[in-house]
């Protein structure tokens, strides 16, 4: 760990512990953040760690962004993952693909909080039957009009524009999707459903309907046709920065258990004094350990600094000796989220069950880590097909 990385990391724990663990309780009742939090988060510079100094950001390194990350999910899951959004794929296909005027219009404004930007990706039949829609473009005079349904929008509501991944009618949707940035005021564009979900409640995921939407020329990102390129690139910087929103997680849990059981007396005696409980800790810390030394294994083979420092794009396919991919990562951390969530709540016993206790809202935040974007499974099926490939190859 360099030095900034060490002292990032010791500042954004000391905000996450003053400013925001005290109101995470909160925020999952109400299933949202507090209007003024982006505001605290831009102050400190989290919604532009991966954006260049030239635009308002820090220029912070891959490795030292996600370790703010997980810092930040130590206080709160859906906070930290709106800030890995900003700072993963939004932030990486804004410097690499997008025009100059673009990147000029809206990186500052992440940086400072005043515009977020939604990622709506979004996949045919990726949710279930009844969410397998999505947006259809056609080219209308000197621009497009976007038209379908994009499920699973994060930051959805409190976007200002939305990157959205849609394909061309004339290939009957079935060809090279193209990104298009659709501001969220927009005729036609409007927010359908939220979803009710069993952790990040405060994430504010959501249902986005297009209808006629028009888009200018100028607001395509890259060529119009490469979209899923884009994406695969920009993919293994959001599964590291939901790996890290998990790490965060993972590391709560283990801490309140830690405490509870130093605390708790029975028989009199401390939780500690009992084998069957420290062998429990031990196993947590362990499996942190190792999946946060997996995921800066990671993030340092993919270091690929863009412009002037910022967080760069790199695809994991492009390097045959790689042995840790994002995949690899992000299922780690969420399989050790689920883990050490399960046995925090072991620990503390009925009172883990209770809404009362932080380890209860660990619990359901950590189950997401597995789940939204790509399940463990299909995580552990795309890194299989990485080894497949290599192998093949000699």
């Amino acid at each position: 760990m360099t030095p900034e990385e060490r002292s990032i990391r010791e500042m954004t724990r000391e905000f996450a512990d003053g400013e925001i663990r005290p109101r995470s309780a909160g925020w999952d009742e109400h299933r949202r953040l507090d209007g003024d939090v982006l505001g605290m988060l831009a102050d400190f510079g989290f919604l532009g760690m991966g954006i260049p100094e030239a635009f308002g950001g820090l220029g912070l390194d891959l490795s030292t962004c996600l370790a703010a990350t997980e810092e930040l999910a130590r206080g709160d899951g859906s906070l930290a993952l709106s800030v890995s959004m900003q700072n993963g794929p939004v932030t990486s296909l804004l410097l690499g693909h997008a025009s100059e005027d673009l990147q000029h219009e809206l990186l500052p404004g992440i940086a400072s909080g005043e515009r977020l930007v939604a990622f709506a990706l979004g996949e045919l039949g990726a949710a279930g039957a009844e969410d397998a829609g999505d947006a259809i473009a056609t080219p209308a005079g000197d621009g497009w009009r976007l038209d379908g349904r994009k499920p699973w929008v994060v930051d959805g509501n409190r976007a200002g524009a939305a990157m959205v991944f849609a394909r061309p009618a004339a290939q009957g949707g079935t060809g090279g999707a193209g990104v298009f940035l659709v501001d969220t005021s927009a005729p036609g564009y409007r927010v359908v459903r939220r979803r009710e979900t069993l952790g990040l409640c405060a994430a504010e995921i959501v249902d986005v309907e297009l209808d006629g939407v028009a888009v200018s020329a100028h607001r395509v990102i890259g060529s119009p046709r490469l979209g899923d390129e884009y994406a695969a690139q920009a993919l293994p910087l959001s599964r590291l920065g939901g790996a890290a929103v998990a790490l965060g997680i993972a590391q709560a849990a283990f801490e309140h258990a830690a405490r509870y059981s130093r605390e708790r007396e029975q028989f009199g005696r401390a939780l500690t004094a009992f084998g069957a409980i420290r062998h429990k800790l031990a196993g947590m810390a362990t499996r942190i350990a190792a999946a946060r030394a997996l995921v800066r294994e990671t993030a340092v083979a993919l270091e690929a600094p863009g412009a002037e420092g910022g967080v760069g794009l790199a695809s994991w396919t492009d390097r045959p000796g790689l042995t840790a991919t994002p995949d690899m990562a992000r299922w780690a951390a969420s399989h050790a989220a689920v883990s050490v969530a399960r046995e925090a709540v072991q620990i503390f016993g009925g009172y883990g069950y209770m809404r009362d206790y932080p380890v209860e809202k660990l619990m359901r935040d950590a189950s997401g880590t597995g789940i939204c974007e790509a399940t463990g499974e299909v995580l552990r099926m795309i890194a299989a097909r990485g080894f497949e490939a290599t192998v093949a190859t000699g």
